[in-house]
């Protein structure tokens, strides 16, 4: 299934650390290679998915990364469907999704079976009137494999 995703990475100073996902690795779970944004002093990277299988690992890769100053690194994930970019942080050495004022991520409920890679979940704003907003699928319900 096609289903473009948009990543961005913005650490500084991060280049040696960014290094190994500038390249090719067929031995990753998800498929592709960071970009540097060019012109950017302090680090930035940039990789665009074009199907949703090929992305699921890419969070726990960048957790696993050896960051010199892990509290500065903010990834920022767009996935076609979100009204704006969802931004994760560390927290006790795991990225995490911070909420962002006036934006709410909505869960389907999780498969019938995991023939299917796993979603991540629509992040919408609702700050704005949306009068279609869906009802929140309750935790217990939703896929616990990662999207990410």
């Amino acid at each position: 299934m096609s289903r473009m995703a948009q990543v961005l990475v913005l650490a500084r100073y991060e280049d040696e650390v960014m290094e190994p996902l500038t390249r090719r690795d067929e031995s990753r779970t998800w498929r592709g290679q960071f970009e540097q944004i060019p012109g950017w002093f302090v680090g930035g990277w940039h990789l665009e998915f074009c199907r949703d299988n090929a992305r699921t690992g890419i969070l726990r890769e960048l957790e696993a990364l050896p960051w010199n100053n892990p509290e500065c690194v903010q990834v920022m994930l767009h996935d076609e469907d979100d009204d704006c970019f969802g931004l994760w942080m560390f927290r006790e050495g795991k990225l995490v999704e911070l909420p962002l004022p006036g934006t709410e991520r909505f869960y389907a409920p999780a498969p019938d079976t995991q023939e299917y890679p796993p979603r991540p979940g629509c992040l919408w704003r609702t700050d704005v009137g949306h009068t279609w907003l869906p009802e929140q699928t309750p935790e217990e319900l939703r896929d616990p494999r990662p999207a990410w």
